[in-house]
């Protein structure tokens, strides 16, 4: 086609990528642009339409008066782009270990209460196996305790931590099985009863293993690009938060600024000024990534919970807190200053 061509899309998921990539490919300007400022363009209509028709003139008309301030799409690297698709994969499974938590929770409240509270050892790192999953896993119901004299279940026990790998402790096992007793159970010890737990336990560990997986690739491919370094010298941040954090903000140098940044996470109070109108708090955005909020938030929790004196972003949070701030505020403020910090230093290391 003769003159400067540019082609608009909306970002539509994942299913713009291959119509982007291959444009871009082969040389055309490709802009891929935010649903929201399409739908806030003006239509020029009092009633609603939506077509695909009408929706391709909207783009077009955006594209013609945003002519000369279109950016250009740039591909993502394929390590960026698996470690954001790992990233996802992760998260859906962290929700569906929840559920599997709770409806084996439930399951016990019937057979053997509070067996998930009878231990507090972190998961393993190379399967991610839970203590008290694989407990119920070989002592699915109440009987299976409290029918034992202590020294028989002391020594079912020692078989077990040593088959399973976790540490033994007699007092352990004294505190287990005298608990065991003070308990009631509401259905009886029958294979069916048996089934269930040991099949539900069995499924979470399944899950476990998978998350454990993948959070060891994510670190592998993390630990391939420049800033990896950078970003696990960061005060709060793992190798799961540091993957993390790099999948949800990709390569920093696409932001122009450290506000660019602050904006993507949807962290930042947009302006709300009208008139005498002028709130003197307002609520963030929530324009950006609810997954990069979230991995924010925990690091924040790891760092009020840590207490480093001499660590910036905590003082920060000190300081917001000693003038009166809700909880909420401060630990959003040293999030802001988080990634600000996040910003100038990866900026640093990538030149």
């Amino acid at each position: 086609m003769p003159g400067e061509t540019k082609v608009v899309m909306e970002y539509t998921g994942t299913y713009y990528e291959p119509i982007a990539n291959a444009l871009h490919n082969a040389g055309i300007f490709v802009s891929v642009v935010n649903p929201l400022l399409i739908d806030d363009y003006g239509t020029n209509r009092v009633r609603k339409v939506k077509a695909d028709k009408k929706d391709a003139f909207k783009i077009a008309n955006y594209a013609l008066d945003k002519w000369t301030q279109l950016r250009e799409y740039i591909p993502i690297d394929d390590t960026r782009k698996t470690l954001k698709v790992l990233n996802r994969q992760y998260t859906q499974y962290n929700k569906l270990l929840i559920m599997q938590k709770n409806s084996l929770i439930a399951l016990l409240d019937s057979c053997f209460p509070n067996a998930n509270t009878l231990f507090s050892s972190p998961h393993r790192k190379y399967d991610g196996h839970e203590k008290w999953v694989d407990f119920v896993l070989q002592f699915p119901h109440l009987d299976y305790v409290s029918k034992l004299c202590p020294s028989a279940f002391n020594a079912k026990y020692k078989s077990w931590c040593k088959t399973n790998g976790y540490n033994y402790g007699e007092a352990k096992a004294a505190q287990i099985h005298a608990y065991s007793r003070t308990q009631v159970s509401s259905l009886p010890m029958t294979d069916a009863m048996i089934k269930a737990v040991e099949l539900s336990a069995a499924l979470i560990n399944s899950t476990l293993e998978t998350l454990a997986a993948i959070r060891i690739e994510m670190d592998k491919l993390a630990s391939t690009l420049p800033e990896y370094e950078t970003v696990m010298s960061l005060y709060g941040v793992g190798r799961v938060m540091c993957s993390q954090l790099i999948a949800e903000i990709g390569d920093v140098r696409r932001f122009e600024r450290s506000k660019s940044l602050v904006a993507m996470a949807g962290i930042d109070p947009p302006p709300d000024q009208s008139g005498q109108h002028d709130p003197k708090s307002r609520s963030i955005s929530k324009r950006g990534s609810p997954l990069l909020r979230k991995t924010l938030f925990q690091i924040m929790q790891v760092i009020l919970q840590s207490k480093p004196t001499n660590e910036p972003v905590y003082q920060f949070l000190d300081r917001k807190r000693a003038e009166g701030k809700p909880y909420r505020v401060y630990m959003i403020a040293a999030a802001h200053k988080f990634l600000r910090i996040y910003y100038a230093r990866v900026m640093e290391a990538l030149g």
